[in-house]
């Protein structure tokens, strides 16, 4: 039974009941290379000056470096936006993808909304993070606040550990396909258990990002001793849903279950194991994006590539999430191996993710791919076809030129 004092994570954040109408002014507002446009809706409300320069996070990452004359146009216009708004947060091109770069700025019990989908990647840190629209951000930069419907909660309880070559990757396409691409539409997914521990935030920033591919309004992960040595702290302060809390579903995983998944064509939630499709002829692979370019996953993919070569014709693209994770994988030597295992290297961006960067596909070819979204077209050609799986199946892949199980 639902004690009435007891509350979930994000009534506590909004101090309101599920269902409420809140008006909160949110701590980071995140844009992109959206903010141009987002600019124009701003003046068209009457804007000049925005209400809180220190509010806004501005990265230019889903086209760095520009691959046109009018994108490296917007991008300039983007700086003169930056400049004159006196907004601090910027991040130019290079720099890195924006759900990278907020970890950065993030931390527990923050309000954090993005005018991209994928902004819940900082549900990680103990934040409410969320995704809104153009307009949305507008009226932001013009008054400092904006209204949120207070969400219904999922509690996922995690049991165990991850096996060897199994990964959050894995763990997230799991949840995916067992809650479906709108399964938890405008719902708030908290992560409790022991299994919790077993994950550090890289993995937690994978999990909390593909959120978005269930629909989810954010994910959360507690303030808890691994997040406060991510910060260099013994103890760390945070928000926390109560016991006994009502939530609209509750899921238990015992994470020793899960075993090694893809995302096959053309959707997310088209999960497969690996033992189900390997074999699959693959002709070109994708090591980075939000979802899991972090010196973590590459540091999995460097070791599985050390001393091998990628199959003859196989393209394998490597894009760190930023440029301090391209620094250092460039002093840990991981660059070293992953060129001389027949990798191309790309400057910290979204890179072909959203089918805009270097490394689109060619018509008929088979990805395999360390992103979030498997759609058709989603990386610039309607006639490839993307397969989503760990930087451990992707590297293993690449060196078989088909769809090869971890284990």
């Amino acid at each position: 039974m639902k004690n009435m004092n007891s509350r979930t994570f994000v009534e506590k954040i909004f101090n309101a009941e599920v269902g409420s109408i809140v008006f909160a002014k949110p701590d980071i507002v995140l844009t992109h290379d959206n903010t141009a446009s987002i600019k124009k809706t701003f003046e068209k409300m009457g804007g000049d000056k925005v209400a809180d320069p220190n509010q806004l996070l501005v990265v230019l990452d889903h086209n760095a470096p520009p691959t046109d004359a009018k994108l490296a146009t917007d991008y300039q216009n983007i700086r003169d936006i930056v400049k004159y708004q006196g907004i601090n947060k910027f991040y130019d091109a290079g720099k890195g993808i924006c759900h990278q770069i907020m970890s950065y700025h993030a931390e527990p019990g923050m309000i954090i909304v993005g005018s991209d989908s994928h902004t819940c990647t900082a549900g990680a840190f103990n934040a409410m993070a969320a995704g809104i629209d153009r307009t949305e951000a507008a009226g932001i930069w013009k008054r400092g606040e904006t209204w949120f419907r207070v969400p219904e909660s999922i509690k996922i309880t995690l049991k165990g550990k991850l096996n060897e070559g199994v990964y959050a990757k894995d763990l997230s396409l799991w949840i995916i396909g067992m809650i479906g691409s709108d399964g938890a539409d405008y719902m708030s997914i908290e992560y409790h258990g022991e299994g919790v521990k077993s994950l550090n935030i890289s993995d937690r920033m994978t999990i909390a990002n593909l959120a978005s591919e269930m629909g989810a309004k954010n994910a959360v992960f507690p303030a808890d001793e691994v997040l406060a040595k991510f910060y260099g702290k013994d103890k760390i302060e945070g928000v926390w849903a109560d016991e006994g809390a009502k939530y609209l579903k509750e899921i238990e995983i015992n994470l020793s279950e899960i075993f090694p998944l893809v995302a096959a064509p053309h959707h997310v939630d088209n999960v497969k194991a690996v033992s189900e499709v390997q074999g699959t002829k693959l002709n070109q692979g994708v090591i980075g994006t939000c979802t899991n370019g972090r010196l973590e996953d590459m540091r999995i993919a460097a070791e599985i590539l050390d001393g091998k070569k990628v199959a003859e014709g196989f393209q394998l693209l490597v894009i760190p999430a930023s440029q301090k994770i391209y620094l250092q994988m460039i002093e840990e030597g991981i660059i070293i191996k992953m060129i001389n295992a027949g990798a191309t290297v790309l400057s910290a961006s979204c890179g072909p993710c959203l089918g805009t960067g270097q490394g689109i596909p060619a018509n008929g070819f088979t990805v395999i791919s360390t992103a979030n979204r498997n759609f058709k077209g989603r990386m610039g050609n309607k006639e490839a076809s993307i397969y989503l799986a760990s930087p451990a199946t992707v590297a293993y892949s690449a060196i078989a030129g088909e769809i090869t199980d971890p284990r």
